[in-house]
């Protein structure tokens, strides 16, 4: 739903000094930048690999106590980087969720593998929350690993409960919304229905609440402050992401006219994986959350002049969009910020699963075959113009292919009907943040009102409602 309002915020000029992007230097989405490394699609060793080890199924460690503690021994040993006897509580803990994870990871991989060989169809559940709750009980439950593991921390002389307590909870979710989504995903793994769930890694959550002379005082909850041992990141499939910028029209090589977006700047979209397992079916589904980062986090010229708060300041303003879980949007900022994190996580998201999980010569055209998008309330719609947008400009789709493949690719839930709870953004800023999809939902809108229309009402003139 869009209205016309005047709008504030970040200029052009603003945005291109604080990322390095100048609005006349085109990029398009998903290609590299040329100061981050990544590199093309390319996956297995260079040469065939001769080892009985190297080309045996994964293997999880032994499912007894011996193997257990030699498991979390040694993860405490090499990744904590601390004998026994000089570990903290924190350090304890952190071997132990590292320990349990290594015994999902098998399950995870080939989950995955046995999803990619039948290319079977996979739901991409798309939300901007997740109330995941503490993880360290579920993957116990899921590995079957609670007498095992119980037994072998009291073998080392270390208490199963008190590490639990040391867990902190994901900060990715606010109440019903997110606790609904993480329940969909779970229940997903649980019945094996393939999934991958897309949302936001976001740095500080929604905030913590305190009370100072019987008033709240929200502080920031900085949840990945004594580390985060289920994630793990995976950089070399970072996204960009583009913003801002124009459009314009030319004529490709079979002579039709196009549109182009030519943006003023961008962001990279790092994944950070959680592994979803069902419950003692083997099956372990993915959680993939994405993180802002700069495509040019430092300017050492800049910082030789002596200028260190604006040699970094396009790292801070890239970062900003996944900081905090919700900011405040009572200011143009905010509100252009709501709209920077919605289009970055659902355009990471779309273009992760086109690059990673389909095959490099799969025909679009039978995308539905393959995924279908649950957009979990209105934060997330703005992927069905960003996925024509993927098809029209960036794979050459006719509207109407490009239209029918879509439709036939999201389904939605909204979660109430109260008009709060349904987003509206102006269209000065949608037009300024993302030009090419304001063009595309108008004539989505144009569209669909002569559908309605019919025709016999086809000639009725007057202003079509962008709503």
């Amino acid at each position: 739903m869009f209205q016309q309002q005047p709008a504030g915020g970040w200029t052009e000029l603003d945005r291109a000094n604080y990322c390095g992007v100048m609005p006349e230097i085109e990029h398009t989405m998903g290609s590299a930048p040329t100061d981050t490394p990544q590199s093309p699609r390319s996956y297995g060793p260079a040469a065939t690999p001769t080892h009985p080890l190297a080309t045996a199924p994964v293997g999880m460690p032994s499912h007894s106590v011996d193997g257990f503690v030699r498991e979390f021994l040694h993860e405490l040993n090499t990744n904590q980087g601390v004998m026994l006897s000089r570990s903290s509580v924190n350090d304890q803990y952190l071997a132990l969720a590292s320990t349990v994870k290594n015994y999902l990871m098998a399950r995870w991989l080939e989950t995955g593998r046995k999803t990619r060989d039948a290319k079977v169809k996979t739901v991409g559940y798309l939300s901007a929350e997740y109330l995941l709750g503490r993880q360290l009980d579920n993957a116990l439950l899921a590995t079957d690993l609670n007498e095992v593991a119980t037994k072998g921390l009291e073998l080392c002389g270390l208490d199963l409960a008190t590490l639990r307590e040391q867990e902190v909870e994901p900060g990715l979710g606010n109440g019903g919304l997110g606790r609904l989504a993480a329940c969909f995903i779970d229940s997903l793994a649980t019945m094996s229905v393939p999934c991958i769930g897309y949302g936001i890694r976001y740095e500080y959550g929604i905030f913590r609440q305190t009370f100072v002379d019987d008033r709240q005082v929200e502080k920031p909850d900085t949840w990945l402050t004594l580390g985060s041992p289920w994630e793990f990141p995976h950089p070399e499939a970072s996204v960009q992401v583009n913003f801002g910028g124009r459009t314009e029209k030319y004529t490709d090589a079979e002579g039709r006219e196009r549109t182009r977006w030519v943006p003023s700047w961008n962001v990279l979209g790092v994944p950070y994986n959680y592994m979803v397992p069902g419950y003692l079916n083997g099956r372990v589904n993915t959680l993939r959350l994405w993180s802002a980062q700069a495509t040019k986090a430092f300017d050492l010229q800049i910082f030789n002049s002596g200028d260190y708060a604006q040699a970094v300041r396009a790292q801070t303003f890239a970062e900003n969009i996944s900081k905090v879980l919700y900011p405040e949007d009572s200011t143009p900022q905010g509100k252009e910020l709501r709209l920077q994190q919605q289009y970055f996580f659902v355009a990471c998201s779309l273009r992760d699963f086109i690059d990673q999980e389909l095959e490099q010569d799969f025909d679009l055209h039978n995308l539905p075959e393959r995924i279908t998008y649950q957009l979990n309330d209105t934060h997330p719609v703005i992927a069905v113009p960003e996925l024509m947008r993927l098809l029209i400009d960036e794979h050459g789709f006719e509207w109407d292919e490009a239209w029918d493949v879509t439709s036939r690719c999201f389904d939605y839930t909204c979660h109430t009907l109260l008009p709060e709870a349904l987003e509206v953004w102006p269209t000065e800023l949608l037009g300024r943040l993302l030009p090419r999809h304001l063009e595309i939902i108008y004539q989505i809108n144009d569209q669909f009102m002569a559908e309605v229309r019919g025709p016999s009402r086809a000639t009725r003139s007057g202003p079509v409602a962008c709503r």
